[in-house]
């Protein structure tokens, strides 16, 4: 039993109530008054869980990025998969990007605001990319602003210490399982000490500034934008959350402080994004939403390592009408052993997809990591690029393709499906996005699900699979 865990309804109750005044008309109000186009730098493909009728370029120049200002949308998405980079890789693409946007933003004469969209559970290149970003931008912000909560999935910030949700319990997250991340790991739950110990001291007490609960929800957006303006240069604002309602507010008041001049680089969870391009709460997605065929078979490609996917996979393995196909991770680690387990799982997925039988592609269970954090980056990457190699030796289009976990996701859209931008239909589970394939794509028009990792519980996989069999059954 974990002694640091406290129960999850006694600690919301006795929070303040929420903010009475819906924020979404002052949000939208704000987007119409200054032209702005947001820039979300997502480090995997999940960041898009929350949103729909949004872009996601996957590669970028300022030629893409000058389309994407001068169209009607409030923003987009880049996806760098930097979580899937060493450090010196991800800054070197965060400072290309930066520098592409800022001749954009001059030559247009649009303003624009950027969020480096990071794993919720704290997990990526920080500060590193917010580093990279001034840089690249060769911006002074005024400000950054971590809003890591994920409200949505149980992830939760109050007195400036992160939450993940276990059932009834809230589990201080640098005591989950997210922290021990072989690459990205941490020790902190209290993102004070998270930022410091992220940033190996270089951020004090007297840089560091909380946007608490009792600041959002008995003060409201005024309070908030009060903290914010008066942010010297260098600070670094926390903010709690603990609902969707708290975040809207957080969302207005940071868009009031922008409308006065103020810069801040935000580096959030995927809520927060939502929020901030002024988007509703919406339904998921039916199934007789997505364009899918009403014959052959889905395909599901499972790379996440984390506890939460392997009991998606059981549970889809044990009551899914599906064919599971099994790749040995230890096979894939020299060339030779790599190639013969490449094609054994090519040809068994191949097989059954032409007989028309749902297929579970999943990398064997246990975790093998290096002695270091690039050993363990470098491993994932030969895994990546195995589940890449199978999918191009697939004779057969799926009918749909579902991707489980981050890095596996970005790279069977990029290298494996060759996507350059797409459309965000929206989402067919709290969570996971379903994306429309663009004609330069491998399989032009395919529904592509991004599943993140740590999203959903158990039946998660099963709920999704389930639903899109409808589809042929109508």
């Amino acid at each position: 039993m974990n002694d640091n865990r406290i129960n999850r309804q006694k600690i919301l109750s006795a929070l303040p109530t929420e903010w009475p005044e819906d924020p979404q008309p002052a949000i939208q109000a704000l987007l119409a008054l200054t032209p702005q186009k947001l820039a979300i730098l997502d480090d995997d493909p999940t960041g898009s869980q929350l949103v729909r009728n949004i872009p996601v370029l996957t590669e970028w120049s300022t030629t893409m990025f000058r389309k994407e200002f001068e169209n009607a949308l409030q923003g987009f998405f880049i996806l760098t998969n930097s979580r899937g980079m060493h450090p010196t890789q991800a800054f070197q693409t965060y400072v290309e990007i930066g520098e592409d946007l800022a001749i954009v933003e001059r030559a247009t004469g649009i303003p624009i605001s950027v969020i480096s969209r990071g794993d919720s559970t704290l997990r990526g290149h920080f500060p590193g990319e917010m580093d990279a970003l001034s840089e690249g931008m060769d911006t002074q912000f005024d400000a950054w602003f971590l809003i890591p909560a994920l409200p949505e999935e149980g992830r939760i910030t109050i007195d400036d210490i992160h939450y993940v949700t276990d059932g009834e319990w809230l589990i201080p997250a640098g005591e989950s399982a997210y922290a021990k991340d072989s690459a990205f790991g941490y020790q902190s739950s209290n993102l004070r000490e998270w930022v410091k110990e992220k940033s190996a001291g270089r951020f004090d007490d007297s840089q560091i500034f909380s946007i608490s609960i009792k600041d959002i929800r008995i003060g409201g957006p005024k309070k908030v934008l009060q903290k914010l303006l008066s942010a010297k240069s260098g600070s670094l604002f926390i903010a709690n959350a603990a609902c969707r309602r708290d975040l809207e507010v957080v969302a207005q008041a940071a868009l009031m402080a922008e409308t006065s001049q103020k810069k801040i680089l935000y580096r959030s969870g995927p809520s927060f994004v939502s929020t901030r391009i002024g988007l509703s709460t919406y339904p998921p997605l039916e199934s007789a939403q997505i364009n899918l065929p009403t014959n052959g078979a889905g395909l599901i490609m499972v790379g996440s390592y984390v506890p939460n996917t392997t009991r998606q996979v059981n549970e889809l393995l044990q009551h899914g009408d599906v064919e599971g196909v099994e790749v040995q991770v230890e096979n894939l680690l020299s060339p030779q052993a790599q190639k013969k387990e490449v094609f054994r799982a090519a040809a068994a997925v191949d097989k059954l997809l032409q007989s028309g039988r749902d297929t579970v592609l999943f990398t064997s269970r246990k975790l093998v990591t290096g002695s270091e954090a690039s050993a363990s980056l470098d491993i994932g990457q030969k895994v990546s690029t195995s589940l890449i190699r199978i999918l191009d030796e697939l004779r057969s289009r799926p009918r749909y393709l579902l991707a489980k976990g981050g890095i596996t996701s970005n790279d069977i859209a990029t290298r494996g499906l060759g996507v350059k931008r797409v459309m965000v239909l929206g989402q067919i589970i709290h969570g996971v996005s379903v994306w429309e394939l663009g004609p330069e794509s491998r399989f032009p028009g395919l529904a592509y699900l991004v599943f993140p990792g740590n999203v959903g519980g158990s039946e998660g996989m099963l709920q999704v699979i389930n639903k899109l069999k409808k589809v042929s059954k109508d």
